[in-house]
């Protein structure tokens, strides 16, 4: 057979697997595990009660709220997150639709070793696991209560254990539009204080298949020395856009997402980060991203 040919039925056969026009879909929530943040994925209406979510990025560097976290703003080092976990439906609405649910995540940082990075295994630097409870006690409004335990595989940064209220709404028109959320964090072990987080996520449809280009942004504040001994009250903030194409493969739900960020810091924010991390007052973060859930 010709090549030419051969190539456009490879490209039809791909074509036939991965819609990128969803059919009915619905939503259950996911929860970040670095800030506790709400949101939400898709699945497919007939995917029953158990929904397992799946997602890998690669960024130009790892900053904690804000804060630097073993690797700077550069291309010099770019780690890799993997992230596994579940929404399970506890239970209908009177229109049988899921009103709560038990979420669990675990996401794991993987990046080259540095010189002090010597307990093996070495490139394995964050290993964060949540478990939540969501509700949803109106149409397009969440609430959840989470409770994560952030550790390192390789011992470069100490346990913490974090409980967390977050919330998130979403609507088709009105202030549901622009996707508030809102996370309020304290820590049950490692530094004390309390963290509140903003956010925000307009955007517009650019295709009728689900193309759409957003502007994720988020203000966040370390009261009471919540980033470390004696460093007060602390404000960071990020703003950016987000490119984002679902896509749908057999009967899973499928998302692919390029965000570029600028992530602000104020003065003494940046001097935590110390005389080998990133102490610039603005840096760029670019994150790539694949996710999946069912």
């Amino acid at each position: 057979m010709p090549t030419v040919p051969r190539l456009t039925l490879l490209a039809a056969a791909l074509a036939a697997v991965m819609q990128p026009s969803l059919a009915a879909t619905r939503s259950v929530p996911s929860i970040e595990t670095e800030d506790a943040a709400l949101g939400s994925v898709d699945i497919g209406e007939t995917s029953g009660r158990f929904h397992p979510q799946l997602s890998i990025d690669a960024r130009n560097g790892d900053f904690s709220r804000g804060n630097y976290d073993d690797d700077a703003a550069s291309l010099g080092r770019i780690p890799l997150h993997a992230q596994a976990g579940f929404a399970l439906d506890l239970h209908q609405a009177a229109d049988g639709s899921a009103d709560a649910w038990l979420v669990f995540s675990t996401s794991n940082g993987f990046h080259s070793p540095s010189s002090d990075e010597t307990v093996s295994p070495r490139r394995w630097y964050e290993s964060n696991n949540l478990l939540g409870l969501v509700v949803s006690p109106s149409e397009g409004l969440r609430l959840g209560f989470v409770y994560t335990v952030k550790t390192s595989p390789n011992d470069v940064a100490a346990t913490t254990q974090e409980a967390s209220f977050t919330m998130a709404y979403q609507a088709e028109t009105g202030f549901g539009a622009w996707r508030p959320g809102l996370a309020v964090t304290s820590r049950t072990q490692g530094d004390s204080g309390l963290y509140t987080q903003g956010s925000l996520e307009p955007g517009v449809d650019l295709s009728d298949a689900g193309l759409r280009l957003s502007f994720p942004s988020a203000v966040g504040v370390g009261w009471n020395g919540f980033y470390g001994p004696d460093s007060g009250d602390r404000l960071y903030a990020r703003t950016g856009l987000a490119l984002e194409q679902p896509f749908q493969w057999s009967e899973t739900r499928w998302s692919a997402r390029a965000e570029a960020l600028a992530i602000y810091r104020d003065g003494t924010l940046r001097e935590l980060s110390g005389p080998d991390g990133e102490t610039d007052s603005v840096v760029p973060q670019v994150t790539l991203s694949l996710s999946m859930a069912y």
